[in-house]
């Protein structure tokens, strides 16, 4: 199990990989647009591990939501504050992060799965509680049936993923009133990406 912060050090050395031209902004895009369709057209909306390049900020602010954004990583938000100004930006670890409010639409997108597996299912819980009434949360997380943790190499540097399990998630999210409103491998079963999006009741 490796410390949030040791990540976010190595996200500070690898930041430019996922804002330049080359990286593929759809990622994801499909994904949110589904979730959106179940959600208010304005409000409030929660970013949980924004990135650099501001692609899903960008989304939200162009549907009319007031965003706030969370990463851990100094250089991630650098530059995310650069492509959307207009946000609010917190370097915060979501674990520990005391949600100051409610918010319609919460996106957790490939960022809570560097969360410690021990923590992960209390974060999941977390991010329900903080929906409005029929608020809407999207995540991605790893597809398998019981909790696994690895640490891969990504562009040099290692990297901590962990994944609770889907039925420990759907558990949570019963728990949290929650309905699971669409849950997919987006990139096929055989590579174990997948998300959820849940509504709250």
């Amino acid at each position: 199990m490796v410390s949030p912060w040791l990540t976010a050090a190595v996200y500070d050395k690898i930041a430019e990989h996922w804002d330049h031209p080359g990286f593929d902004h759809s990622n994801g895009m499909a994904q949110h647009q589904r979730a959106l369709a179940f959600a208010s057209t304005d409000g409030s909306a929660l970013d949980v591990g924004c990135g650099p390049n501001g692609r899903i900020v960008s989304l939200l602010l162009q549907h009319g939501f007031e965003v706030t954004a969370l990463d851990l990583s100094a250089e991630m938000l650098r530059r995310a504050r650069q492509h959307n100004p207009a946000a609010t930006f917190h370097q915060v670890d979501i674990c520990t992060w005391e949600i100051p409010r409610p918010y319609d639409f919460i996106s957790a997108w490939d960022s809570i799965w560097h969360v410690p597996l021990d923590r992960q299912l209390a974060v999941i819980r977390k991010l329900c509680d903080a929906l409005s009434a029929r608020g809407v949360l999207i995540f991605s997380t790893g597809g398998v049936d019981q909790p696994e943790e690895v640490t891969a190499t990504c562009y040099g540097q290692s990297l901590y993923h962990a994944a609770p399990g889907i039925p420990a998630i759907l558990r949570t999210l019963e728990a949290a009133n929650c309905q699971c409103r669409h849950f997919e491998f987006d990139h096929g079963p055989s590579d174990k990406h997948a998300y959820l999006i849940a509504q709250r009741a």
